[in-house]
């Protein structure tokens, strides 16, 4: 714009009769700078200081810029070193103050039933068919079906001990107090408190507003001689979504006082809409390791085209003499994403999509990224063989030597 300025002054702006049009020296020194340079310098400078300061917000957590200073000093996973994984939710779950898992989840509950769920198919997904986006990312074990009801496996392998409490099918108002939780000591908690939940409800969203709703709070206190417990105040947890699906809440434990060393669920449900239900499970700390000590570089992995140059040191499933290899792995990119990737894999744009799912079942497992615990990074899902009696066939290969022509 300025250089347009310029030009249009010089251009448009007589000299007076009589004398020369004279530049003088000064604005030839100005003249000769190469504004394609001055524009390209600016840019890079805007580039780099703009890559910069999101990695300086950003850290620690996860960014390009602190992953590629880290793969210079020989930490060249990527990602992988950040996602954490928890492979086994059930041995996480906080000890009751008293009492046992069931009767101290449904301590206070009124309107809150065992197995009050409904269906849990989410709001981004297609009308299910058998290439829906529902079918790619359902957190079944069985990776067909995202209807949950009475006795259906739990998501992210929760045992069907674990209990679950709901108001779906319920004409009433609901409310339920659960009893008091212990937490770690103080010197010994790190990272972050997670409930599995389905159904829509006021938390926190990934963009840090409050989703309007049902309130659901994590109530922290203090152990009290004389009542159990004394409450010191509350925290909405972190929901990444997507609702009403199943996905775990997660509260960091920085929120929480060092001096508060009980905790519990308090929800209240006074909206008689029968899509506005609430389903959840007891609290739990996770124990997570990495994707990357969890998998290795070993296993065979499905890499979503999205998010291949982000796991650098996870192996691919092979495809030798025309067979594919069958993975053990899928790693997912985030929700949007992933809907695209879901249509070009899927199997009529002859993806692996196609064969994987008559071969293989699909768990999604519960994933956090490290530090960053209310951004959607993606999913990562076990492969298991349907038939687990199969075997796989021994080809015999020939082969041939053929002219060029």
């Amino acid at each position: 714009m300025l250089c347009l300025a310029l030009a249009g002054w010089w251009h448009l702006r007589a000299p007076e009769p009589g004398t020369p049009h004279r530049v003088s020296p000064r604005a030839w020194r100005l003249v000769k700078i190469p504004p394609l340079t001055v524009a390209a310098a600016v840019i890079v400078i805007f580039q780099v200081g703009s890559f910069a300061t999101a990695a300086a917000t950003q850290y620690p957590a996860f960014s390009l810029a602190r992953s590629n200073v880290d793969a210079v000093l020989g930490k060249p996973c990527g990602l992988a070193n950040d996602v954490l994984v928890e492979s086994d939710p059930n041995t996480s779950m906080l000890p009751p103050l008293t009492g046992d898992a069931a009767t101290t989840f449904a301590a206070d509950a009124d309107g809150f039933v065992p197995g009050g769920v409904a269906d849990v198919t989410s709001d981004d997904d297609q009308p299910a068919d058998d290439n829906s986006l529902a079918d790619a990312l359902s957190d079944t074990s069985d990776g067909t079906s995202v209807t949950q009801t009475d006795g259906a496996p739990l998501p992210f392998g929760l045992s069907n001990t674990t209990p679950v409490l709901g108001t779906a099918g319920q004409q009433e108002s609901a409310e339920l107090s659960t009893g008091w939780y212990r937490l770690p000591d103080p010197a010994d908690r790190a990272g972050i408190m997670a409930i599995t939940a389905a159904g829509r409800f006021r938390a926190i969203t990934q963009d840090g507003e409050v989703m309007p709703g049902q309130p659901v709070d994590i109530e922290y206190g203090v152990m009290d001689p004389a009542s159990g417990a004394r409450s010191l105040g509350q925290v909405i947890p972190i929901d990444i979504g997507p609702t009403p699906s199943w996905r775990n809440l997660r509260v960091p434990l920085d929120e929480i006082p060092d001096r508060a060393d009980v905790v519990r669920i308090v929800v209240e449900d006074r909206t008689l809409d029968p899509e506005q239900w609430i389903a959840l499970t007891p609290p739990r700390i996770p124990q997570t390791r990495t994707l990357d000590e969890l998998i290795g570089s070993d296993q065979p992995v499905l890499l979503d085209w999205a998010v291949g140059l982000q796991f650098p040191c996870q192996r691919p499933f092979d495809h030798k003499d025309g067979i594919a290899q069958a993975p053990g792995w899928r790693i997912l990119p985030d929700r949007p994403a992933a809907n695209t990737t879901n249509l070009w894999q899927r199997h009529d744009g002859g993806g692996p999509l196609g064969w994987s799912r008559q071969l293989l079942r699909s768990q999604t497992l519960a994933t956090y990224l490290k530090d960053d615990w209310s951004h959607d990074w993606g999913q990562l899902q076990r492969l298991t063989p349907v038939d687990t009696s199969a075997r796989p066939a021994a080809p015999s290969v020939t082969r041939e030597v053929h002219s060029g022509l």
